[in-house]
């Protein structure tokens, strides 16, 4: 390289020494493998870094927090609209001259996630073979899951309906039991109510029957008092109804 400079600086000299000038070879000839050098340029990553692989795996209904343990924190929160996340990133990649823009909006209501804007994340690099492979796993995984879901809901359904049904034939059963033991109690009543008649009934026929002797034997007692007195008042009025001339 210092070879090369002073033979370019001395050439104006050389000139003007002599007449004759030799034609002098080409720069590219003398250089063929010469090549200025450049500036490095650092590639630029401004806001959040996000991933398809994990954007995908966003649910509707995740909370807050499971949102962050996903894909981090948030670029910007909007103190007038804190139900709103936006996700934005402005990269410059000067190795692969790429310049990478993309915005994600995420809302939630009542701290549950409600809906998820990537319409504005198509500048993001597709999946990988590998991420591709994962996903479908992750899919199928998940599809596996909601049949299992849905088919222990049927099961579940069709379990509470079974129970429902013994339950109902458990309630008409014992209502007509209740039913038929009201019955019979009332029978059993209305039995005891009878006998209950027919004994006081009888109570009372025989009171009467004893009430009725007693009066009579009262009757009678009184008649044989009365005869007796009698007896004995004309015997009495026989003694003193005698001659003066009886003595016996």
């Amino acid at each position: 390289m210092n070879k090369l400079t002073l033979i370019v600086f001395s050439l104006p000299f050389l000139s003007a020494c002599s007449d004759y000038m030799p034609k002098l070879p080409d720069m590219s000839e003398l250089t063929p493998n010469l090549s200025l050098p450049t500036f490095y340029k650092a590639d630029v990553y401004q806001g959040s870094v996000l991933e398809r692989f994990t954007i995908n795996q966003l649910k509707l209904g995740m909370s807050q927090a499971q949102v962050q343990d996903l894909i981090g924190s948030p670029s910007v929160i909007d103190p007038f609209h804190n139900n709103q996340w936006d996700y934005i990133n402005h990269s410059t990649s000067f190795e692969e001259d790429t310049v990478i823009r993309y915005r994600l909006i995420l809302t939630f209501k009542n701290n549950l996630l409600s809906n998820i804007d990537t319409t504005g994340i198509t500048s993001l690099p597709e999946l990988t073979d590998k991420e591709k492979k994962l996903e479908d796993q992750r899919i199928a995984e998940e599809i596996a899951a909601a049949e299992a879901a849905v088919k222990a809901k049927i099961e579940a359904v069709k379990i509470a309906k079974e129970r429902a049904e013994v339950a109902a034939e458990a309630k008409v059963k014992r209502i007509a039991e209740e039913k038929e033991a009201a019955k019979a109690k009332a029978l059993e009543q209305k039995r005891l109510t009878k006998e209950k008649s027919q004994v006081e009934a009888k109570a009372n026929k025989e009171a009467e029957i004893k009430k009725s002797i007693k009066k009579k034997e009262q009757v009678e007692a009184l008649d044989k008092k009365h005869l007796i007195e009698e007896k004995e008042e004309s015997e009495t009025k026989k003694k003193t109804d005698k001659p003066w001339y009886q003595f016996w």
